[in-house]
């Protein structure tokens, strides 16, 4: 009778949710995104000091964008069949000498060598820590995603801010200064690595009915992936226009100044910071598809205004955008967990990489727009991007597709 006791011991600890990792993962999330959104927020810098025109910008956030895609679905895949807790500290290392080279550099050519390393950060640090925060979720996964989620996004909130106080006064070298809270991270990962090893692993195993190896995705859920990766195009190439472009826009129709964009930025990206708070808790609670419906679509009435706005009313629009859109990413990283079991790693990888190359590549086509047709003219055609969460139709149901044959 005592295996099955602690069977069933092993099986209510696996439902806890343990908000202490959650919240150091959640926390370290903050620190990491926020030392990767310096990039964008010192761009106006960058293209004075460098004489830079907007395809080269886009070319420095395609090449930190695609450097962090490209690897994040192998580092998940890998971590899927060979779990390792110490990446997560190691990995921050890339960041800080990324943020190093930034601080150093005198060439384009080193600008794009900064800009990879980031990318090599954020490739290690989110599929990792997106499996810990599933460990660590109990039966809460939506809540534990936007908790770990909400973290990235105040970090990037904090990026342009902390550009527009320190960056902007003190100079291209300040860069090196951030470099230092990666070793803070590095601190808090190594302790959380240690959760994963010892505790993490085994609940993993117990929440998964102890499966090593998922059976293949059905042809349903394979329509279903798909889908949502269409909605994190739809989503991360709107949102492009704004991390990477706000600021120029505002400052080419509004005049404003860089230090003042920079506000509206910090503005629109803490929006984006409370949408993914809610995001995750509601689709627990009403559904992740019913979310990923009102996150897409209920976008687009506030994305089709915007290029017609004055001044006054640009800042609740783009609060409105950041609100509305940041409510998906939690629900859409759960619901394709649910369509592929014993995949998180994998998953969450091929999500987080998805969203950064599609962030990327827009980013750099975006650019090359602006410099032929201007600015306000791409913020025109983008507003019809979230018109294709329509998609959203097609999406069937994880516990109908759980119980299909797999072919």
């Amino acid at each position: 009778m005592q295996a099955p006791v602690d069977a069933a011991l092993d099986s209510r600890r696996a439902d806890t949710t343990v908000f202490g990792v959650i919240f150091a993962i959640s926390f370290c999330h903050l620190l990491n995104d926020m030392m990767q959104s310096l990039l964008p927020a010192i761009y106006p810098g960058l293209k004075s000091d460098f004489q830079l025109d907007f395809g080269q910008i886009g070319l420095i956030t395609l090449t930190y964008q695609i450097t962090a895609s490209i690897l994040q679905p192998l580092i998940g895949l890998y971590a899927d069949r060979r779990p390792t807790p110490l990446a997560l500290p190691a990995g921050t290392l890339f960041s800080l000498f990324g943020l190093l080279v930034l601080s150093r550099a005198h060439a384009y050519p080193i600008l794009l060598l900064g800009a990879a390393l980031l990318g090599m950060g954020s490739s290690v640090f989110h599929p990792e820590s997106s499996r810990v925060a599933r460990m660590a979720a109990g039966g809460r996964h939506g809540l534990a995603q936007s908790l770990f989620q909400v973290g990235g996004n105040a970090g990037q909130a904090l990026g342009p801010l902390a550009a527009a106080l320190v960056v902007v006064r003190w100079g291209q070298s300040s860069l090196a200064f951030f470099a230092l809270l990666a070793l803070l991270s590095c601190a808090v990962l190594w302790n959380v690595s240690q959760w994963y090893r010892h505790h993490g692993l085994p609940r993993l195993k117990v929440g998964a009915g102890a499966r090593q190896h998922a059976a293949p995705a059905s042809a349903e859920a394979r329509r279903g992936i798909a889908v949502l990766l269409a909605l994190i195009f739809s989503k991360y190439v709107y949102l492009a226009s704004l991390t990477s472009y706000f600021t120029f826009y505002l400052i080419h129709r509004f005049g404003v100044s860089v230090e003042s964009a920079q506000y509206y930025l910090f503005a629109f990206l803490g929006a984006v910071a409370v949408g993914t708070i809610l995001g995750g808790p509601l689709g627990d609670r009403i559904g992740r598809k019913r979310v990923i419906w009102f996150s897409i679509m209920g976008a687009l009435p506030f994305t089709l205004l915007l290029p017609h706005a004055n001044l006054f009313w640009t800042a609740p629009l783009v609060v409105a955008i950041g609100l509305i859109l940041a409510s998906a990413f939690p629900a859409i990283v759960v619901f394709a967990q649910e369509l592929v079991p014993g995949k998180v790693g994998m998953i969450s990888g091929l999500f987080f990489g998805f969203s950064f190359g599609m962030g990327g590549l827009g980013a750099a086509v975006l650019g090359e727009l602006a410099d032929h047709i201007g600015i306000e003219a791409v913020y025109s055609i983008c507003s019809f991007l979230p018109a294709i969460g329509l998609l959203a139709a097609l999406l069937p149901d994880p516990r109908r597709v759980a119980r299909a044959p797999v072919i």
